[in-house]
Order: C-alpha cells, then structure tokens, then sequence
C-alpha cells in the first residue's frame, strides 16, 4: 500500500519534469538539391486515386472478345465498374454483379490475393450474358504500382 502511495506521489512531479525539457531543433543542410518534379498519385488522396486507377483500367482485357464486341457502352461502363471493384475490394468466391442495357448483364468473382515479387494478383472469372448466351473469361489479374489492374494470364471457358 505504501508504495502505492509513494509511486502516486512521484506521477505528478515527473510529469511536471518532463514539461520542463524544452525540445531541440536542429536544420539539416544537404549539398543535394530538392526534386524538381513530385510525383502526383504521391499527393493525391485515397478517393482520387481509386477513381483514377478505375478509369485506366482497361475492361475489354477482363471480357470474352466476342462478348466486349456486342456490349453497348453503358454495359462495358458497368463492366468496368463491377470488375474493378471485385479486384480491388470484393471478398473471395463472393460475386459480384452488373446489368447494362439492352439485357446485358454479368458477374465478377475473384480469388484471393496471391503476392507475387510485391505485387498483388488475383485470379477471376467474368461471366457476361447476352441474349441468353454466357460468355466466360478466366484469367489472373494484377495491380499495377499506380493501382490499375491488368491481366497477366487469360484462359476462356
């Protein structure tokens, strides 16, 4: 119990100890001068990111070709939409699923994260209907450093 005591005692006198350091700052001078250019996915924040890494990411490489072919432009934006969001968020065997127009619709499902020389890959399977017909491309996928994904390795059926 004593001790206690003392330690409670002792808390405050060391806290007031510490207000008393007065921190030192130094400069640091370099012959080296600072970069000229700063690379602009560096400062931009996560959104803005997110969103540029989803436009560059190219749908067409994720979609039966003959699929892609007939798809109106409002399914292959909801394609691409679907896609990069089952890479970059969707959870493992989980599908994920679009509809366009014209009765065009489909589904991404992704496996999970495999860490290949620090880059992350995931395979998937996209399936697009359209007029009753499947379309199914499966194949492995990769985040590139400025996190749009690309296939790295396709096989259909």
């Amino acid at each position: 119990m004593q001790k206690t005591v003392r330690i409670a005692m002792l808390l405050p006198a060391l806290a007031l100890a510490a207000c008393g350091v007065t921190p030192q700052v130094s400069t640091l001078t370099t012959d080296t001068p600072a970069p000229s250019t700063v690379d602009p996915i560096v400062l931009q924040a996560p959104a803005q990111t997110v969103s540029s890494a989803a436009a560059n990411t190219d749908v067409s490489a994720f979609v039966d070709a003959t699929a892609f072919g007939a798809m109106s432009d409002k399914s292959k934006s909801e394609a691409a939409a679907a896609q990069f969001n089952a890479l970059q968020f969707g959870r493992v065997g989980a599908p994920r699923t679009w509809a366009g127009d014209k009765g065009q619709t489909g589904s991404i499902q992704v496996g999970p994260y495999v860490r290949v020389n620090l880059i992350d890959c995931r395979d998937f399977t996209n399936t697009v209907t359209i007029n009753g017909q499947d379309y199914v491309k499966k194949g492995t996928a990769c985040r590139e450093a400025d996190g749009h994904w690309t296939v790295s390795a396709t096989a259909t059926g």
